[in-house]
């Protein structure tokens, strides 16, 4: 793996992580859909995109 392929497979543990954390309501459910296309940006190898989804879930429940 590349150091971009890790630091997005790290980030991606780490959203996945505080989503996990995050209570229950219509945050979590938003973050959720943010995170899903997060890894679908990511199976299509398109970093860009996979960083803006993620960070949109990271966001998403605060």
């Amino acid at each position: 793996m590349t150091p971009d392929q890790t630091k997005t497979t790290e980030k991606m543990t780490s959203v996945k992580a505080a989503w996990d954390k995050a209570p229950s309501g219509p945050k979590k459910d938003a973050a959720l859909k943010h995170y899903q296309a997060a890894e679908k940006a990511h199976t299509a190898k398109n970093d860009a995109e996979t960083h803006k989804a993620l960070d949109a879930a990271k966001h998403a429940p605060a």
